[in-house]
């Protein structure tokens, strides 16, 4: 099966971070599930350790490039549909990131792994 990875469910699967689920974990942990990486969530990255909200070891680009690589997870990127869908999505979250993370999941009918709990007030499946 196919998930997509909410940011902070990536970052504390590779960290080995206890809020992380144990459904969540066993997903992931999966190798016969898919499991992608927004563009989205490496653009939120990037924009948190700028503004030293988040402490990544080295440079940027390599370090979320080799996790990709070292999990094998896979890249999705921000289409033109994923950004068009959030027009369409209800204004229960403010946050961009997770409006597009919601309308890439809804887009390409995959289920979302996220703790946030406005982001499963969505109607797109959400699993924790």
């Amino acid at each position: 099966m196919r998930y997509l990875l909410d940011t902070h469910a990536f970052l504390w699967f590779i960290t080995n971070d206890k809020r992380l689920s144990e459904t969540a974990h066993r997903i992931i942990r999966d190798r016969n599930n898919e499991i992608f990486f927004s563009a989205a969530s490496a653009w939120e990255i990037s924009i948190k350790t700028a503004l030293g909200r988040l402490s990544i070891e080295g440079d940027l680009e390599p370090f979320l490039v080799g996790q990709l690589v070292e999990n094998g997870f896979l890249s999705l990127p921000v289409t033109v549909p994923h950004a068009a869908r959030v027009f369409t999505l209800p204004d229960i979250h403010k946050d961009p990131f997770d409006r597009i993370l919601v309308s890439q999941a809804g887009t390409e009918n995959m289920p979302l792994i996220t703790r946030d709990p406005m982001v499963r007030q969505y109607d797109i499946e959400a699993v924790w």
